[in-house]
């Protein structure tokens, strides 16, 4: 499927993500979407006259054409509602994105994904709880999901990194900046291990309608939320109810009735819709995580010296999951001729192999 009939789908305005999912589901692809005629696009439930003329008057494949060279130029992985790799506890939700633009290294498939969220004032008591968090699951092999915000969301980032522990940030606008500009150097680092998540094109501003979308991602992401501090009001409280309505679990630290930073916290615990957790390690026990050791280092234990540090990256992203050979380019940032002469070299070693359609898993 053409990749920049994927993005094209997703600039026309007045496609949303539900026109979106019901015309992909009886044209199977984007590109035969750009195709049919207005009788057939018609014919898809919900799209009338003006949403046919629309994508048939549409210039989104010029537009789509301009972001590609962007998305190539800085490595940036889109991950559409179709693909394999699309994270697909988030796919489960009804108002899951079409289209995700991702920039790092984690895997969003990951067998353990925990958002964490609370306030943008954070007190010296949530971030203890943000660092006692990252200390417990550092023992876990789990990925930490939150929104690169100050307060909470950049201190459970930088306790996860502290940690070793890759955390993604999942962002209100596109991959051409970071918001705020004082974590850019700490979302560097993430890319590193983890990544940035957004469904906005670069050039998109955080517009404050964009935090609640933002949100929904955070929370359909993973296997559940944490709330830290939060008010009464805010976006933390948006994010739970968010995880609510897709039947995740949600947990909250309580604090004392008097504090206006764990009022929100006090009130989730209050109305049934989060858990109350005392100590990270609640955490764990509510979710029946048992202990992960060395998992993660033995793969590199085990590799030959004919292994090179590319070669070695190849074979980390291949861990949990298979790829075609163009996804592994981009989410690696590879040149896809050196790619393939990589992976002949592995695949010779014995250490993956190569499956019908350009795909590989490991051996």
């Amino acid at each position: 499927m053409s990749l920049i009939h994927k993005i094209a789908l997703t600039l026309i305005k007045g496609v949303g993500h539900v026109h979106a999912k019901r015309l992909l589901d009886h044209f199977l692809t984007a590109e035969a979407i750009f195709k049919a005629s207005k009788v057939q696009l018609m014919q898809v439930t919900g799209v009338g006259d003006v949403i046919a003329t629309l994508i048939l008057q549409s210039n989104a494949l010029a537009e789509a054409e301009k972001q590609l060279n962007f998305i190539r130029k800085h490595q940036i992985q889109p991950l559409f509602y179709t693909d394999t790799n699309y994270p697909k506890r988030l796919k489960n939700c009804y108002d899951a994105p079409v289209l995700l633009y991702f920039k790092g290294n984690a895997d969003l498939n990951h067998p353990r994904i925990i958002s964490i969220v609370g306030t943008r004032r954070a007190t010296p008591y949530g971030r203890q709880l943000c660092q006692q968090l990252a200390q417990t699951l550092q023992r876990y092999n789990v990925i930490v999901v939150s929104g690169l915000a100050y307060g909470i969301d950049v201190a459970s980032h930088r306790e996860s990194l502290e940690q070793h522990i890759p955390t993604v940030g999942v962002m209100a606008h596109g991959l051409d900046r970071i918001y705020p500009s004082l974590h850019k150097p700490l979302a560097q680092k993430m890319v590193l291990n983890g990544g940035l998540l957004t469904e906005f094109l670069p050039g998109t501003n955080p517009d404050k309608e964009n935090f609640p979308k933002r949100n929904r991602i955070i929370a359909g992401i993973a296997d559940a939320t944490v709330v830290v501090e939060a008010t009464a009001k805010g976006g933390a409280l948006i994010t739970a109810d968010i995880a609510n309505s897709y039947d995740r679990d949600v947990y909250a630290f309580p604090g004392r009735s008097t504090d206006e930073y764990s009022e929100g916290c006090n009130l989730l615990i209050k109305t049934n819709r989060a858990a109350l957790i005392n100590h990270s390690r609640d955490l764990v026990e509510c979710l029946g995580w048992d202990e992960v050791s060395t998992e993660k280092t033995g793969l590199q234990l085990q590799l030959p010296v004919t292994v090179s540090n590319e070669e070695k990256k190849i074979l980390t992203v291949l861990q949990d999951a298979s790829f075609h050979v163009d996804e592994l380019s981009l989410r690696l940032g590879y040149n896809r001729s050196k790619l393939v002469l990589h992976l002949l070299n592995l695949e010779m070693q014995g250490l993956l192999v190569a499956l019908p359609g350009n795909v590989y898993k490991l051996n």
